[in-house]
């Protein structure tokens, strides 16, 4: 896999925004439909569970919502479970560092193996993500890498995912570096998405379940 960033220019994205894979936007959605159908009395059942446990921890609501930048830069409400203390964000957004204390000891598990992202399937069915597809990042970390990393906006030309190709290959990141590196995965995704491509990344993206790749 390789992608070299392009330089700004309005050309570089009528590239993308041109791209053949685009034609499979519509079957993409479909898909994400049917897939959810078929998963969800079994994330029904783990989500409960996993509210269950995070209310015997700690104080604090079961759900955690965050505005992060979609599809055309929409800002949406991002849902997760909470796997930090309610008072993870009082200093502002932040990435999440190794062995961060801010994570509960529920957190930690559901973490690893990515149950804190189930109640994204709701985003999805609301059309404002899709299963697979670039990770939605915060607001204010666009805003800054926007301004330090050339054509960033281009990877919020298709709706964002609950896991990426980026994720199954790299894991977390959690500093600026790093996510040049996610960019690149991210447009190449962008520039190859196919049937096969997502069938891929969902083989990936059960492997990382299992291991608890790229965990923080």
């Amino acid at each position: 896999m390789s992608v070299t960033i392009p330089e700004i220019g309005q050309d570089s994205a009528n590239a993308f925004i041109n791209s053949d894979s685009f034609k499979y936007l519509s079957t993409k959605r479909v898909l994400d439909l049917v897939a959810i159908g078929l998963v969800l009395p079994m994330a029904i059942g783990i989500a409960v569970v996993t509210a269950i446990a995070i209310k015997l921890e700690s104080p604090g609501a079961v759900f955690f919502w965050q505005k992060r930048v979609g599809m055309n830069g929409k800002v949406f409400n991002m849902l997760k479970f909470r796997s930090m203390t309610s008072d993870s964000e009082k200093h502002g957004s932040q990435f999440a560092q190794s062995n961060d204390m801010r994570v509960t000891r529920v957190g930690k598990f559901i973490r690893k193996f990515r149950v804190d992202e189930i109640p994204q399937l709701w985003n999805v069915l609301k059309g404002e993500m899709s299963l697979i597809g670039p990770r939605p990042e915060q607001e204010s970390f666009v805003e800054e890498f926007n301004k330090s990393i050339p054509n960033y906006s281009l990877r919020h030309m298709v709706m964002p995912g609950i896991t990426g190709l980026a994720q199954t290959e790299q894991g977390y990141v959690a500093d600026a570096e790093a996510t040049i590196t996610k960019l690149e995965y991210d447009l190449y995704y962008i520039k190859n998405m196919s049937l096969l491509t997502d069938a891929q990344i969902t083989l990936k993206t059960i492997y990382t379940i299992m291991t608890g790749f790229g965990a923080r």
